[in-house]
């Protein structure tokens, strides 16, 4: 996983999941409390009907009234703190699941996921930290104290507790029907969420194109065709839950409505006191609240659920991460042996069978077609794509070897498209090192011959380069992101067109770089279209179609296009491949 942070192991997982389990049992616990305190409001109208109104003391009447406004404030202390608890469970959630989510999200892309999946990871987060604080999670932790109240209704009369019960089972029976018809309706209205949420994020990148081409309307009509259908499948879902939770309210009042009736006929035939009709009434609207508040609440209780198995899956894939023993920082060699590497959202071979070593001091200039598979190299080289088959060594051992951490200590890398983060100059250079060095970042900044650049800007090193870099040029983008790479001194250096943005100055520095790369024993290499990237490179190697079809020395690939073949033959039969 990309973070500094050692993935959890397995009982990190079982930490992170069993930490809850006191807590939730002291909620139960709780709910019991509110539960039991609940049947106040029965207790005192069966003792007012059937005791002080028939015995005519006012003092047992302020004694009653007294008790029960005790017990009610006793109730309400007691449902404070389980709001408050449920709160804060989701806040510690929260803060235990959100920067795993993150370290997913993070990876997702190079497993060719969309930015919008991977952002739902921490969206699922909010999803049930939201929910810990609403009435959703209260009419749960109440639905297992429903008995008390049709014990207590079955007590006063046999026959209104069976209708009490009747009616519990009926609206059970609206609950299952309602998760019955909302499950499916639910994943698919995620996942048209999602692709309106790709379509949205991507429109929003390429604003500046969608503006100068004119085609932002049909961009626009693509994103409301997406959103139409998530409002399709939303509309659908809320149309259940709300006829559902309709249904359930007036079953509750025509169930209310008939204990009062047949409460009065037991009274009228003297099997039943007056008292007992109020007391009834209200333990049985009691009772069944939960189940309407569940129905009411089903939507929000469906998402909570379907985000935390993402978020346990999400959990026990981290779960499953080894965290490598440490092993001595590279200083001697790159072994490319017999790679084949596929695009991870198609599994298409974007390269297939590539080898070849570079020792300290080496620099290789990457050359080939367009879509001849150069990214792609660079990608399995640095760990950002998985290889299928064969392996990328430094110093004999696989980039799995290392944590990832430490092997970014290691590696250098400018991607085509240069992605600076929200923040200043300095902390991008530094990878956002915690207490970095100064004059780490100065010297990363003068290797890239930067430095000057940007003591001229106005906050120097303090400048905060704004969303995608905007304060800066292309060019200087690439060349802070050249001083990045450089940060550290990182023994592999891996450059894909570096030199795409930039002037005869840029290109000056950007082979005064790739030199002091060499000179100090590291290893540089660098895609290229452009002759001037190469001055500085001893190596080259030529991908095309996938495949290496040139290696050697600079002067014999480049002067000789004959002879590539035999120059790469040389070269990668010295690598002794594992059986």
């Amino acid at each position: 996983m990309s973070s500094n942070r050692r993935p959890p192991r397995k009982e990190d997982a079982t930490k992170l999941i069993s930490g809850f389990r006191g807590v939730l049992l002291f909620l139960f616990l709780v709910s019991g409390i509110i539960n039991i305190l609940a049947l106040t409001g029965s207790f005192y109208m069966l003792q007012i009907y059937d005791r002080a109104l028939t015995g005519g003391s006012i003092a047992t009447l302020m004694a009653l009234s007294v008790l029960a406004i005790g017990l009610y404030l006793f109730q309400g202390v007691f449902d404070v703190i389980r709001s408050q608890v449920l709160v804060r469970v989701g806040a510690r959630l929260d803060k235990k699941i959100a920067p795993l989510a993150h370290s997913v999200a993070i990876d997702m892309p190079r497993f060719g996921f969309s930015t919008a999946e991977a952002l739902e990871r921490g969206r699922d987060v909010d999803t049930v930290r939201g929910f810990l604080g609403s009435q959703g999670p209260i009419a749960l932790f109440d639905l297992p104290w429903m008995p008390i109240y049709l014990i207590f209704v079955y007590l006063l009369h046999p026959y209104l507790g069976g209708l009490a019960l009747g009616g519990a089972i009926v609206l059970a029976l609206l609950t299952l029907a309602t998760e019955l018809m909302t499950r499916r309706l639910a994943s698919r209205t995620q996942q048209a969420a999602i692709t309106r949420n790709m379509i949205a994020d991507s429109n929003a990148r390429n604003a500046d194109i969608l503006k100068a081409m004119g085609f932002a309307g049909r961009a626009v009509q693509r994103f409301n065709a997406a959103n139409q259908e998530h409002l399709e499948l939303q509309t659908r879902t809320n149309d259940i839950t709300g006829t559902f939770g309709a249904v359930s309210r007036v079953l509750r009042m025509l169930l209310q409505s008939a204990l009062l009736g047949l409460g009065a006929y037991l009274t009228i035939k003297g099997e039943l006191s007056a008292g007992a009709i109020i007391a009834s009434s209200v333990a049985s609207s009691r009772a069944l609240a939960p189940i309407d508040l569940a129905i009411g609440n089903w939507k929000s209780v469906v998402a909570a659920r379907q985000a935390y198995g993402r978020l346990k899956e999400t959990v026990i894939t981290l779960s499953k991460a080894e965290d490598p023993m440490p092993l001595p920082a590279p200083a001697s060699a790159l072994r490319v042996e017999k790679i084949t590497v596929a695009a991870p959202a198609s599994g298409r071979i974007l390269l297939s069978e590539v080898g070849f070593e570079l020792k300290a001091g080496e620099a290789l200039g990457v050359i080939g077609p367009s879509a001849g598979g150069k990214t792609t190299l660079v990608r399995a080289l640095t760990g950002v794509w998985p290889v299928l088959r064969g392996s990328v060594r430094l110093d004999e051992a696989e980039l799995t070897q290392w944590n990832d951490a430490d092997l970014g200590r290691s590696v250098g890398y400018l991607p085509q498209e240069v992605a600076l983060l929200d923040a200043t100059i300095g902390e991008n250079i530094s990878r956002f090192e915690e207490d970095a060095d100064p004059r780490k970042i100065i010297a990363a900044a003068q290797a890239a011959g930067v430095h000057e650049m940007i003591v001229r800007l106005p906050e120097g090193y303090k400048t905060r380069i704004g969303p995608q870099g905007a304060v800066l040029s292309a060019g200087q983008r690439q060349r802070v992101g050249l001083a990045r790479a450089l940060y550290g001194e990182p023994f592999l250096v891996v450059l894909d067109e570096p030199n795409s943005n930039l002037d005869n100055e840029g290109e000056l520095a950007l082979t005064a770089a790739i030199s002091g790369i060499r000179a100090r024993g590291g290893i540089a290499i660098v895609v290229a279209h452009r002759p001037s990237a190469l001055a500085a490179i001893d190596l080259v190697a030529v991908i095309q179609n996938g495949r290496l079809a040139g290696f050697g020395p600079k002067e014999e690939i480049i002067s000789s296009p004959a002879r590539p073949a035999a120059a790469a033959k040389r070269r990668t039969t010295e690598i002794k491949v594992p059986a």
